[in-house]
């Protein structure tokens, strides 16, 4: 029996707050709490370290303008307390002196000192002093050095502002310092607000607002000399381009940053590059030279709290990796230096990120012991937020502290830190914050049996997500959070929920919440691929669009694959299949490896297995509805296997059957292909361009194609972006044909085709398609994509397949799962045009007539690796 443990804390200190650490943005506290820290720079990301103002001093013992100068030398040396001590002395002498100005700038520095030692009651008050000292009469002149002092006061302003939290009103301050520093002519104060003003933007989420700032602060940087300025500028325009996951162009700039630091022997500026290159080499998967960074960060960090950040980020990197030994030794280390941390909001972000990679360890099985230490950390955490009077992190610490107790089973407690946790997020509307908590609770709940109300806290969950989806992707997909831990389960859960095991009859109110659950899963895992919220959908009545198709919802659960089906003119019904998750995984990977093997029978048991699995089920009632079309909304790994593979041990799924693929009726064109005739645009590459492989009988298909199908061809020097762009502005063509290489993969960027001067992702492709005068109304009907395949090696690869169909605005995509020959494809192409046109028939059925007479011709052995991996997605009709 387990030893149990419990807080020592009184529930009194739990005050109303909100959860401020989030992957879905970056606050003023860190950017990615648990896993990844902002930037080295003790005040946040990119920013500009706020200094105490100059003043004119003299070498008088006892004067105010000597204890000015002691005071900054005990401020830059860290003794902040001391130099508060004669700020004040020196503020309430020139306030005697009735000397404004110099009252005013002491105030401002003073403001800075009690912003060190987190007094932040006091330290508002002093910038409010100083701000309220510099106001002038309207049309009243005066000096530049006032406005300089004004600029400075409003700087150390916006400061205070954002890291209270207040994201917009340091927007608009330091905005007003731009304008005046402006005013002054003061290029290096201007560049420096306008960081400070891209930081902000950040944390409101507005992150291609902060990069067009900065690029735009680049371009007057490369005008000038290196400085620190420089260096901090590059910068801050290295991690947004990180966070935007630019991540080669973020190194490059992050090096440039590194080597202005180095030249200038900055030690702040030099860790701070580092930190930011070892969290951008994270992102792109370069483990060692991630810890490499993290170690140059620790050794050149000037303060201690900059080394521990390091030091967090690189524990949570170690067990991330399996490192776990590693990660053990610094333990004892990040431990020891944060009890010696003063009380700051830092202190209180490096305690809850200590505690997360801790329950991390100890879920791996190498910090069993840990328990009680995970708790003290939070305990602290909770009181130092609480004397902070800051919310975010309050709340925050309060719902780890509900997680330590549910990973170590203690529900009730573990319920009631949730709920004061979700209680206090919703009383200060901290939408962002809110799903976690509300993730959390539905968990507990389950165990606890109480399933209605762990329905009510997931479907909870779901819709904050959905009311999020603009902050959500403001967030790249790689900024060390994973879409498939945290959020994508949540999806799943929920329908896991609606759908129990052992109940036989299932209500059409669950089954239809459970598809439309599934549909908003589809929709999220689109918005996180193309990293924005694009996707428009809208329910579709299936038998207003075809009355002969079935749709299938496979959806892959934990110990179970549950089929959701949609036959013409009946309710929906549910199948369920008993299969481990991993199970299933693994035989669909090794189905995938196996179909590409033309000489090799391997891929029939497995087809059999997966068609008992989906197909079998059904088969009955599917037989008795006489549907024609079998129409598949496929999730996980289900999307890289061809459904038209699938065998019952005397047919392949095809013979029986057209199919097509929709990434969900909520994202479905309904309108038909139109009867009139089709013209198409054919573009593509037969010679070798850009390493890539010469593909000889793409030259036979477009001329093929042309022969009989009216429209523009485009080969090989005709083929590059700008012809492609201006044929597509000047015509409008209801189908457009390209046959060249590309990849799909579960990343934008990794998605994408080759044209004769150009490699286009996904979203360039998009734009290109879109490209349109006034004229044009409809979208394309058809997009081809005739020698493209999915990324080896990416389990998810098929998503990109699924979001070149739905971002290029055509209603239907045709492509393939795998690179097939050339001569295989250039036939299988020209039949399919060839009954689309003559038997004006379905794309979908003209697509399966096509396969067919590739499975029938003898040269193709009957092998699924020639006909297969074609896929027709979204309307099929």
């Amino acid at each position: 029996m387990k030893n149990k443990w419990y807080l020592p804390v009184r529930s009194k200190r739990f005050s109303a707050n909100q959860w401020g650490i989030s992957w879905l943005i970056l606050a003023s506290i860190t950017a990615i709490l648990c896993i990844v820290i902002s930037p080295v720079s003790a005040t946040g990301i990119g920013q500009t370290e706020p200094q105490p103002a100059a003043i004119e001093t003299t070498t008088a013992n006892s004067s105010p303008e000597a204890w000015v100068k002691q005071g900054r030398t005990f401020y830059e040396t860290g003794q902040y307390a001391n130099a508060v001590e004669l700020l004040e002395k020196a503020a309430q002498a020139y306030q005697t002196q009735g000397d404004t100005i110099k009252q005013a700038t002491v105030l401002s520095n003073l403001a800075l000192a009690y912003h060190q030692l987190s007094l932040w009651s006091e330290a508002n008050d002093a910038i409010s002093r100083s701000l309220t000292l510099l106001q002038t009469e309207p049309n009243r002149d005066v000096s530049t050095h006032h406005l300089n002092v004004l600029a400075q006061s409003l700087t150390i302003q916006g400061r205070l502002q954002l890291n209270q939290g207040q994201p917009e009103q340091a927007l608009a301050t330091w905005e007003q310092a731009t304008a005046l520093y402006n005013q002054l002519g003061d290029k290096t104060g201007k560049i420096k607000s306008q960081i400070n003003q891209a930081q902000a933007m950040q944390a409101l989420g507005f992150h291609r607002r902060a990069l067009a700032l900065l690029q735009q602060v680049r371009q007057t940087l490369d005008n000038q000399p290196d400085s620190l300025t420089k260096a901090i500028g590059l910068r801050s325009l290295g991690e947004v381009l990180q966070f935007v996951n630019d991540l080669p162009q973020a190194r490059q700039v992050l090096e440039e940053s590194l080597q202005i630091a180095r030249q200038l022997e900055s030690p702040p500026d030099i860790s701070a590059a580092l930190f930011s290159l070892a969290n951008t080499t994270r992102q792109q998967q370069q483990v060692e030279a991630a810890l490499e960074f993290y170690k140059q960060a620790i050794t050149a960090a000037p303060s201690p709290l900059i080394q521990l950040r390091a030091k967090l980020n690189q524990l949570s990197l170690l067990i991330e990796t399996g490192n776990h030994q590693q990660a053990q030794t610094l333990v004892p280390q990040i431990h020891s230096q944060l009890n010696r941390l003063p009380l700051s909001d830092q202190a209180i972000t490096s305690r809850i990120n200590f505690a997360e990679s801790l329950i991390k360890l100890v879920e791996t099985r190498h910090g069993a012991s840990l328990h009680q230490d995970i708790a003290q950390i939070l305990a602290t955490a909770i009181q130092q937020a609480e004397t902070l009077e800051d919310k975010r992190l309050h709340a925050y610490a309060l719902g780890t502290l509900g997680h330590l107790y549910e990973e170590t089973n203690q529900l009730q407690p573990a319920q009631e830190l949730t709920q004061k946790a979700l209680i206090q997020t919703q009383a200060i509307e901290a939408w962002d914050s809110l799903y976690p908590w509300q993730w959390q609770l539905g968990r507990l709940l389950k165990q606890q049996g109480d399933i209605e109300g762990a329905i009510a806290a997931y479907q909870g969950a779901v819709d904050t997500l959905q009311s999020l989806r603009s902050d959500l992707v403001a967030v790249n997909s790689n900024v060390q959070y994973s879409f498939r831990e945290q959020v994508e389960p949540i999806y799943r859960e929920l329908v896991e929920l609606l759908l129990p095991e052992n109940e036989t009859q299932t209500s059409p109110e669950r089954l239809e919440q459970a598809r439309h659950v599934i549909e908003l899963l589809q929709i999220a895992e689109l918005d996180n691929f193309f990293q924005a919220d694009c996707i428009t959908a809208r329910p579709v009545n299936i038998d207003t669009i075809d009355k002969e198709a079935a749709v299938l919802y496979p959806i892959i659960l934990s110990d179970r694959l549950e089929i959701i089906v949609h036959l013409p003119n009946h309710p929906l019904r549910r199948y369920t299949t008993f299969v481990s998750q991993t199970e299933l995984k693994t035989t669909l990977e090794e189905f995938r490896q196996a179909l590409p093997q033309r000489t090799s029978l391997r891929f029939l048991p497995l087809a059999r297995k997966v068609y008992d699995w989906i197909i079998k089920p059904v088969a009955a009632d599917l037989a008795q509805s006489e549907v024609k079309t079998l129409v598949f909304v496929l999730n996980g790994t289900l999307r890289n296997i061809p459904m038209a593979a699938l065998h019952d041990g005397d047919q392949f799924l095809l013979q029986n059957y057209a199919i097509a693929l929709t990434p969900g009726l909520e994202l479905l064109e309904s309108t038909p292909l139109t009867e009139q005739p089709l013209e198409v645009l054919k573009a593509g590459l037969s010679e070798p361009r850009l390493d890539f492989s010469a593909l000889p009988n793409v030259k036979i298909e477009l001329q093929q194609i042309q022969s009989f199908m009216p429209g523009k061809l485009l080969l090989n020097q005709e083929f590059t972006k700008s012809t492609l762009e201006n044929t597509m502005g000047n015509v409008s063509f209801p189908v457009v044909h390209l046959a060249t290489h590309g990849q799909f993969s579960s990343e934008a960027e990794g998605t994408f085709i080759i044209t004769w001067d150009d490699k286009l992702n996904v979203n360039e492709l998009s734009s290109l398609l879109k490209t349109t005068d006034l004229r044009r109304t409809n979208p394309i009907e058809l997009l081809v994509l005739s020698a493209c395949e999915t990324a080896k090696g990416d389990d998810q690869a098929a998503l990109g397949l699924a979001g070149v169909a739905v971002r290029a605005g055509a209603r239907s995509t045709i492509a393939t799962l795998w690179l097939v020959d050339d001569a295989t494809t250039a036939d299988l192409m020209v039949k399919f045009y060839q009954v689309l046109t003559e038997d004006k028939v379905s794309k979908a059925e003209a697509l399966r007539r096509a396969q067919l007479l590739i499975l029938q011709d003898p040269k193709y052995r009957k092998h699924p690796y020639f006909w297969t991996p074609f896929v027709l997605v979204g309307n099929w009709v």
